[in-house]
C-alpha cells in the first residue's frame, strides 16, 4: 500500500516478532504483482473478518467484490462457520485468478487474528456487546476498523473508543451505509445548507423490536465456543433463541434492542444533515415482563434541542424528517421526498457544504485506510448518533425527563440515570 504503508507493516511484523509473536506467512503469489484491475500486494488493504454470520457474510461477500481488499483471515465462534467462510474465500480469489496460494487462515480466539502483522484492518460484525471491546483490541494492535452498528452497550463504552481511535491514529467506518446512498447525502445537503429555512421540527422512525424468546437452557451445539460469545456480557445460560439474529438483538444484557440496533440508521441521517444532538429525552416504552427478550419496544420518544427545536424518535419504519419554514424533505434508505418538490431538482452549488462523498460504503473504508483519511461514518459521528439511542434508553428505563450537556456529556442532576451511562463487564474482561 505504497511506501508508508510497507513501512508501517515492516515495523509492526519487527515488532511483533521481537516480543516472540508468531505470525502467519506473508504468502506472494502470481496475483500480487497486479494483474488487470486488481491492485499489486503492495497496494491492497489486507483485512481480516470478525463474526461472519448474516451480516457479517453479507459483509464479506461484499469485500471479496473489492480489488483494493484482500480479505486473509476469519475468525467466528461457531467452528462450521468460519470453516466455510475460509472456504469461501479462498474459492472466490481462485476463480478470480488471486489463488495459487492459501490465501485465507481460520481463528476462534481474535487475540490469534489481531497479533498478525500482515493485517492492516478487520470487519467486526458480531454481536453488539462485543463492538467496542473487539474495537478497543483492535486499536491497540494497530488495526483500522469497520464495526456495525450499533456502537456500545453503554455510553461509557462509545467514549472508550472513542479516545482509543483518536489516541492510536485509526481509520474507524461505522456501519451505517446509507451514507453511501447518493439520494441520502443529497436529502442531509438540502437540510445543511438552509434550503428547508428555519428547521422547526425534526422526526425520526425506525423498525420496532420484539418480544418472546425461549428461557430453557439447553445444550451448547458442538463446536459453538459460547463462553467467549459472552464475553464481557453477564453470564447466562444458552437457550434455542439466544445466539440468534433476534437473541443479539433484543436481549438487554447484550444490546439495547433496536432502539441503537435499527435506530442507529436513521440517527446517523439525522446527525448527518443537523450536526448537534438534543438536550434533553423524556418517552414511554414496553419492557417485555416475561421470556428471553428484554430490551425497550413499542417506545414513544420525545426530545428538545438547545435552540428549542422538538424532536421525536417512534417505531413504525425508517424515516428521518425535517420539517422547516419553507418546507419539509423525508429521507429513508428507500427514496427522498420533499414538500415543495422543487426541492428534488435544487442543485447544490460549488461554494455550498458538499458531505463526504462515497457511493460504496466499503470502498469508501479501504480507501480511507489507504490514504490516512476520515471516511464517512467516522467514530465522532458515530458517537453522537449512539448517544441519542442510549439517552433514549435511560428515559424509557428511568420513567423521567433526561437533561444531557452535550459540551461536558454528562448527565444532568440525576445520578441514578448518569449510573446507567456505564455496564459493568464480566471478568477478565474490561475496556
Amino acid at each position: 500500500m505504497g511506501a508508508l504503508k510497507l513501512t508501517r507493516r515492516g515495523f509492526l511484523r519487527s515488532a511483533a516478532l521481537a516480543a516472540g509473536a508468531a505470525a502467519a506467512p506473508y504468502v506472494i503469489t502470481s496475483a500480487a504483482l497486479g494483474k488487470g484491475e486488481i491492485p499489486a500486494a503492495s497496494e491492497r488493504v489486507t483485512v481480516g473478518h470478525i463474526g461472519v454470520g448474516n451480516q457479517g457474510g453479507g459483509l464479506l461477500g461484499h469485500f471479496l467484490s473489492l480489488p483494493l481488499g484482500q480479505s486473509v483471515a476469519i475468525c467466528d465462534l461457531f467452528q462450521q462457520r468460519r470453516e466455510t467462510a475460509v472456504a469461501r474465500v479462498e474459492k472466490t480469489y481462485a476463480d478470480r485468478g488471486r489463488g495459487g496460494a492459501k490465501a485465507c487462515t481460520a481463528y476462534r480466539d481474535f487475540r490469534e487474528l489481531l497479533a498478525r502483522p500482515d493485517i492492516d484492518a478487520v470487519v467486526i460484525a458480531t454481536p453488539d456487546h462485543w463492538h467496542v471491546p473487539l474495537g478497543l483490541y483492535a486499536c491497540r494492535a494497530g488495526k483500522d476498523m469497520y464495526i456495525e452498528k450499533p456502537l456500545g452497550l453503554a455510553l461509557e463504552w462509545d467514549r472508550a473508543l472513542r479516545s482509543a481511535v483518536r489516541r492510536y491514529g485509526r481509520v474507524f467506518q461505522y456501519g451505517t451505509q446509507q451514507r453511501g446512498q447518493a439520494h441520502v447525502r443529497f436529502g442531509c445537503e438540502l437540510v445543511i445548507n438552509g434550503r428547508l429555512g428555519e428547521i422547526k421540527a425534526v422526526d425520526v422512525i425506525a423498525p420496532d423490536g420484539a418480544v418472546g424468546g425461549s428461557t430453557v437452557p439447553i445444550p451448547v451445539p458442538e463446536g459453538f465456543d459460547y463462553d467467549m460469545w459472552l464475553g464481557p456480557a453477564l453470564e447466562s445460560p444458552y437457550t434455542a433463541d439466544r445466539c440468534t439474529s433476534s437473541g443479539t438483538w433484543h436481549v438487554y444484557d447484550n444490546s439495547i434492542g433496536f432502539l441503537g440496533g435499527w435506530g442507529a440508521h436513521p440517527l446517523d441521517v439525522l446527525h448527518w444533515a443537523y450536526p448537534s444532538i438534543p438536550v434533553e429525552f423524556e418517552g414511554t416504552g414496553f419492557i417485555p415482563p416475561a421470556g428471553l427478550f428484554s430490551t425497550v419496544v413499542h417506545w414513544d420518544i420525545k426530545g428538545r434541542y438547545a435552540n428549542g427545536v422538538p424532536f421525536t424518535l417512534k417505531p413504525g419504519g425508517d424515516c428521518t424528517r425535517f420539517t422547516g419554514t419553507e418546507g419539509w424533505v423525508a429521507i429513508s434508505r428507500g427514496g427522498l421526498k420533499a414538500e415543495p418538490e422543487s426541492l428534488l431538482k435544487s442543485p447544490i452549488k460549488p461554494d455550498e457544504i458538499h458531505l463526504h462523498a462515497s457511493n460504496d460504503h466499503k470502498q469508501d473504508f479501504l480507501q480511507c485506510v489507504r490514504d490516512r483519511t476520515d471516511p464517512a461514518s467516522h467514530i465522532d459521528t458515530a458517537c453522537q448518533s449512539d448517544f441519542m439511542s442510549h439517552l433514549s434508553d435511560i428515559a424509557v428505563r428511568t420513567g423521567r425527563k433526561i437533561k444531557w450537556n452535550p459540551a461536558t456529556e454528562t448527565i444532568v442532576d440525576d445520578p441514578e440515570a448518569a449510573r446507567r451511562l456505564h455496564r459493568a463487564m464480566r471478568a477478565p474482561w474490561t475496556l
